[in-house]
């Protein structure tokens, strides 16, 4: 599972209110689903989404469960110690991958949720403060954490800052995690979503600018936006003859610098093929097995 959660593209979330939609977001094509028990649920309906969400996982296969994570509330408030203990139950008898961690900001945390969810709870902090970022050296080290999320709109608020639409605003904070997560030998981080359900052309240039930024992955509100995100993931067919010929090209020279088509090979050019054919086997996986389904 931490494997399935490491590779994807794209976080589908779904209100754990509506349980019905649980089944429509996994066959939507997206790679991960997080049911969520956070902002989409109001106070009034929190122990209503959690048993909601314990019943609709009983009638789904291990394998649909592999693919759903589940967004807790934070730590400091009264729904948290509830939230962990269903978490558990959903990763030890169905397998569900995880937790998606709001307002993440502390290690200690994530340590006593892993501690009652147990080895298999794969976690994902969602940065979305300041203090969240202060800390993100120290998350990206506690365990069972394989990836970093990034809320930018609660980013936003809390720090004070009105960010434009391209959002030039907040580069560093989205550099600063692209760099945490590599000294932690995590996978690329995962970028926040785009609030247009319907604007084709919105998605794929936030998409994109995540890419350039060095994410890996996108949190998505609405099931429209899944094609488009894998769209601007998935290399291109030049982007992976490319790289098939940069690895052959290396083979060939036995690990050491070599000339391709008039520029230098090696090592770092190297990897970035390794990773161009990483993401195109991962997009034939998805597609083979959205064929079968």
């Amino acid at each position: 599972m931490p494997q399935l959660v490491q590779s994807a593209c794209s976080f589908l979330f779904v209100p754990a209110t509506r349980p019905e939609r649980l089944l429509k977001a996994l066959q939507s094509g997206a790679d991960m689903v997080i049911a969520d028990w956070e902002d989409a649920v109001a106070p009034a309906d929190k122990d209503m989404a959690r048993d909601g969400l314990l019943q609709a996982c009983a009638s789904l296969s291990r394998a649909q469960c592999a693919r759903l994570m589940v967004r807790i509330n934070a730590a400091d408030n009264e729904w948290h110690a509830q939230d962990v203990r269903a978490l558990a139950q959903l990763v030890n008898q169905y397998g569900v991958a995880g937790v998606v961690l709001s307002k993440s900001d502390s290690a200690d945390v994530i340590e006593s949720i892993v501690q009652v969810a147990g080895k298999d709870c794969v976690v994902m902090p969602l940065i979305e403060s300041v203090a969240g970022l202060d800390a993100v050296n120290e998350l990206v080290k506690a365990p069972q954490v394989v990836r970093l999320a990034f809320g930018h709109l609660d980013f936003q608020v809390d720090a004070g800052m009105q960010c434009g639409m391209e959002e030039e605003e907040l580069l560093a904070v989205r550099t600063a995690l692209t760099l945490a997560s590599r000294r932690g030998k995590l996978a690329q981080p995962v970028d926040g979503v785009t609030v247009n359900t319907s604007d084709a052309d919105r998605i794929v240039r936030d998409t994109q600018r995540a890419q350039r930024q060095g994410f890996g992955a996108k949190l998505c509100i609405h099931p429209f936006q899944v094609q488009h995100v894998h769209a601007v993931f998935a290399p291109t067919t030049e982007a992976v003859e490319r790289a098939k010929k940069v690895q052959a090209a290396m083979e060939i020279a036995k690990g050491g610098v070599c000339v391709l088509d008039g520029r230098m090979v090696d090592a770092p050019v190297l990897h970035l093929a390794q990773q161009t054919l990483q993401r195109h086997a991962w997009a034939q996986q998805r597609a083979a097995q959205t064929s079968g389904d």
